[in-house]
């Protein structure tokens, strides 16, 4: 028996980060293709003020613009004692820069002296198939350390440490991350909805 050909999809997102936890999650049975590989070099901005909005943003302007059946997530740090922040602006906190350090260094700063550290991670994945529009979120809660420790991971992983770990996500491989993260949890809902239907 041959093994038949992975299924194509567009993941709308430029970063390398991101689209290397996609592809391991939905595993080989897709070719996740960015916008890179489809020849869409446009910065396409994120206008809305919540995270659902900014990931159908991404993925109807990719569904308008180049055809293809597309998903883009976006993705929030949100504490508790900063009344959500960053939130939508997690990416851009210190600035436009999309700088994680500085996202980070900021961070920090403003939650000096704070007892309460709680926060979470929530990613929504919006899918665009045909006509139909899809969500699929995922949260994971935890808190934000004193100070960060891991090399792994991007943006706020090193700071973010889940409830029930002693690590934070930098200090986790990556499969021990995708298991529990908010990424991966979404993204495992999408996979689950495209492989039934």
């Amino acid at each position: 028996m041959t093994t038949p050909a992975p299924r194509k999809i567009v993941f709308a997102t430029n970063n390398r980060h991101k689209l290397r936890e996609i592809r391991e999650i939905m595993g080989d049975g897709w070719q996740v293709m960015s916008l890179e590989e489809i020849g869409c070099h446009d910065d396409i901005p994120e206008t809305a003020d919540t995270l659902r909005g900014n990931a159908e943003i991404k993925a109807r302007y990719v569904k308008t613009h180049y055809g293809y059946d597309c998903f883009a997530d976006d993705t929030g740090l949100l504490v508790d004692a900063l009344n959500g922040a960053p939130g939508v602006y997690s990416a851009r906190y210190a600035g436009p820069g999309h700088d994680s350090a500085a996202n980070m260094a900021l961070l920090l700063k403003n939650l000096e002296g704070q007892a309460n550290r709680k926060a979470h991670f929530s990613t929504v994945i919006c899918l665009i198939c045909g006509d139909e529009t899809r969500f699929f979120e995922g949260r994971v809660d935890g808190e934000i350390t004193l100070n960060p420790a891991g090399a792994e991971g991007f943006g706020y992983d090193p700071v973010f440490r889940p409830d029930g770990e002693i690590r934070t996500f930098a200090e986790m491989t990556d499969a021990e991350k995708n298991a529990i993260s908010h990424r991966g949890r979404a993204t495992r809902q999408l996979t689950a909805f495209l492989a039934s239907i």
